[in-house]
């Protein structure tokens, strides 16, 4: 399956490598990714130009041969380095998946990425060959899954560091609770339009310091952490066939043109094509 045009030379295709895992082959000559996480690990490969982006409090070129890594509810954004853009492949691997493959392993069994960029020759051409491989022979469901545990496994063995999800937070205990029941109010009430003095009074912290220990245990500022809910819910409903608009109004977008602009800004498609990209029908 080619690449599907998405406009202004940028073009974009997603399939699934298992019934978790799905990958993204993209060619970008003018597209930029707002600021924006995912719920999940991303494991990107670039292969032509130069990737921009910001993580971590830093600016990364992430040129052919380069490795771009995400934890999960890790904000970045993304542009063109040069004006001969770039192409990548990437990989989006659900937390569940990650942890199932390292749960027998307990010197693995809190592993993230230690950096979100990173060259490995090795690794870069069996992270080739293997999406390839996968990509044209999706039909034996063992054998794919198994060569992706494996690749992951090796990959965080090499390139990951273990810690305890709340390391980035210097306070108590309870100061992380409070910050549990903000990110669990998001999750519930996305659709609304949430403020900072209501996530303030829901952790008992002052809005300034929900915002500084929010990103520094989480690793992602609370507004992007909202985006990135409300679109995980909106490519739910999108691939269940909701009207676009209703979609938006499900979702906590003020309307489809909202959504639209958002949902490019995180996946990198705007929603109507993204649907067509998975396989489904826009009637």
């Amino acid at each position: 399956m080619a690449l599907k045009d998405l406009s202004n030379g940028n073009e974009a295709r997603f399939s699934s490598l298992t019934d978790d895992v799905t990958l993204m082959q993209a060619s970008f000559t003018n597209h930029a990714f707002e600021r924006h996480s995912h719920d999940c690990f991303s494991i990107g490969l670039t292969t032509f130009g130069v990737q921009r982006f910001r993580c971590r409090g830093r600016q990364y070129d992430s040129r052919p041969g380069d490795f771009v890594l995400f934890n999960p509810d890790e904000d970045h954004d993304g542009r063109c380095g040069t004006s001969d853009g770039f192409r990548y492949m990437i990989w989006y691997i659900p937390d569940a998946f990650v942890r199932c493959t390292l749960d027998d392993d307990s010197g693995l069994g809190q592993a993230y990425f230690a950096t979100p960029h990173l060259g490995d020759q090795d690794m870069a051409l069996s992270f080739t060959a293997l999406t390839q491989d996968l990509a044209t022979n999706p039909i034996e469901a063992l054998r794919t899954e198994s060569l992706v545990r494996a690749f992951l496994r090796t990959m965080l063995q090499r390139h990951g560091e273990n810690r305890q999800a709340d390391a980035g937070l210097k306070t108590t205990h309870a100061g992380l609770a409070r910050l549990t029941r903000v990110k669990d109010y998001i999750r519930t009430y996305f659709q609304r339009d949430l403020t900072l003095v209501e996530l303030a009074e829901v952790a008992g912290l002052s809005r300034s310091h929900l915002t500084r220990l929010f990103g520094a245990t989480f690793n992602v500022p609370p507004h992007v952490y909202l985006n990135a809910v409300r679109i995980a819910h909106a490519q739910n409903l999108i691939l269940n066939g909701m009207p676009l608009a209703s979609v938006a109004v499900e979702c906590g977008f003020a309307d489809q043109s909202h959504l639209t602009r958002r949902f490019k800004g995180s996946v990198g498609a705007a929603p109507a094509d993204w649907r067509r990209m998975r396989g489904y029908s826009n009637a």
